[in-house]
């Protein structure tokens, strides 16, 4: 078991360094706050910081608090923005669809346990009237101001749809690699991180808002991976 958790926080370093490189590259994170559709890659994969959310066994910053990609059915056209934009919402109404954004949804769920709000038609259903949209508007103009103030890193990949692809790869061995889901947890979440009000065991003990591959085991070849996607952005600036 110790041999192991070495293991993972060694992982873990390197993956924290690999990320500091990229952010060297893109000149630093950004917020969907002051975000907008132009000058992204078709395709990518995310990795989202948050406020208060700090590392405390793999080095000193910010700890990664959701990782995410799109298009990983063979069949999707989804872009990298899009995404992203489902997760941000609507700039104009400050509001969002969180039955749209799995993102939104469990951080909307979040602020209800949390007693912030009452929302009985939260989650329900793949549709809403409008009359209940409007009901919901407050939370989902709560859930977008949190979402768009995290500061976010974003790695482009632009490989075919499909869950073999090198964004599925590294998104679902990164969420892995970083869930204390069912192991002794590295860089957890602080005492007052959101999460913990989440209804899904899965966020709260993982520490990250994801639900998928949060349990599963990780392969550390993804981080020769990853290593050789950013070396690659480094050589072509």
């Amino acid at each position: 078991m110790i041999l192991l958790m070495e293991l993972r926080l060694a992982d873990l370093r390197r993956f924290y360094s690999l990320l500091e490189r990229l952010e060297a590259v893109l000149g630093g994170a950004r917020n969907l706050a002051k975000s907008a559709r132009t000058q992204w890659p078709r395709r990518g994969v995310y990795f989202f910081r948050e406020a208060g959310e700090q590392r405390s066994d793999s080095g000193s910053g910010p700890r990664i608090v959701r990782v995410g990609t799109h298009a990983l059915v063979s069949t999707s056209g989804t872009r990298l923005w899009t995404r992203l934009s489902q997760h941000r919402g609507q700039l104009e109404s400050g509001g969002g669809n969180h039955r749209g954004s799995i993102f939104r949804l469990i951080v909307g769920t979040a602020l209800i346990n949390r007693g912030e709000f009452i929302c009985a038609t939260w989650g329900q259903g793949g549709n809403a009237s409008r009359e209940v949209r409007q009901h919901e508007i407050a939370l989902e103009c709560a859930v977008s101001n949190l979402i768009r103030a995290m500061p976010f890193l974003w790695l482009a990949v632009d490989d075919e749809p499909g869950p073999a692809s090198i964004r599925g790869t590294i998104e679902r061995n990164a969420i892995a690699l970083l869930s204390n889901f069912g192991k002794q947890p590295l860089d957890p979440p602080s005492s007052i991180w959101l999460g913990h009000s989440c209804n899904r065991e899965r966020v709260r003990k993982s520490g990250l808002w994801n639900s998928n591959h949060v349990d599963q085991t990780y392969d550390p070849a993804f981080l020769d991976l990853l290593e050789s996607v950013v070396a690659g952005l480094e050589t072509t600036g």
